[in-house]
């Protein structure tokens, strides 16, 4: 039995399993691969008391002309089609520790392109690429079993910026509207927007929005009220103050 076996049949076998769980925390809901980057590591974390099992999976997200988005499974496509390379596709996460996964990208970069990332916990079974053994399977299981339920999966987002990102935005407000149009070729982010009472530090809560190219955002507020916000340009932040 080498190293690494006798580590996971330890952990499936740890005392006080029957009241264990796996707590996933993926970090950010969005990230963004830039100009001249192709590779990015996403840190997957288990907070729980109990090995995390997790199965991850890509789709492309492909925007029609109303701006209307369908997914593209990349699983049975071939590798020139795919885009997106992520390595490993299965995790084990020890409890309270750490992995890894890779997004590699090798596709074409004439346009912005969307990834959406999903991290799902799983029961393992023998033969589903985890590696273990029946036996073992069931001992997680039977582990899992009253709480199962707890198993709760992630999505996240990937931005694969265009090789050549042109940014141009435009902000402007009336009637107590924030109206930001994206005449780029690249997403830009408002990140900290609050509406504020002018002349005052009450604000109130404060939202993250994307404004994919080509297309505009319109934010309620109240009139005589202000936008804060942080306009991310790519690796460019500027702070902005727009009157309501």
């Amino acid at each position: 039995m080498n190293l690494s076996r006798c580590l996971l049949v330890a952990m499936l076998l740890a005392p006080g399993w029957a009241e264990a769980a796996p707590e996933l925390n993926v970090g950010g809901l969005y990230d963004y691969l830039e100009a001249g980057k192709s590779t990015s590591l996403k840190r997957v974390r288990n907070g729980g008391d109990a090995t995390a099992f997790v199965k991850v999976s890509a789709a492309e997200l492909v925007y029609d002309d109303k701006g209307v988005s369908h997914e593209v499974e990349l699983d049975g496509l071939a590798l020139e089609q795919r885009g997106l390379i992520v390595s490993p596709a299965r995790l084990i996460v020890p409890a309270r520790g750490m992995q890894a996964v890779r997004l590699l990208y090798k596709g074409e970069r004439e346009r912005e392109r969307y990834y959406r990332l999903r991290f799902i916990p799983v029961l393992p079974e023998q033969g589903d690429g985890f590696a273990v053994t029946e036996a073992e399977a069931e001992t997680y299981r039977d582990s899992l079993r009253a709480g199962v339920n707890l198993l709760a999966g992630y999505g996240t987002l990937l931005f694969v910026r265009p090789a050549e990102p042109r940014y141009a935005t435009r902000s402007s407000a009336t009637g107590g509207k924030l109206s930001v149009v994206n005449d780029g070729n690249s997403t830009v982010v408002l990140d900290h927007l609050r509406v504020c009472e002018q002349g005052t530090e009450v604000c109130g809560p404060s939202t993250k929005q994307h404004v994919l190219p080509g297309r505009s955002r319109v934010i309620d507020g109240t009139p005589g009220h202000v936008f804060q916000f942080e306009l991310h340009e790519g690796e460019q932040h500027r702070s902005m103050t727009v009157q309501g």
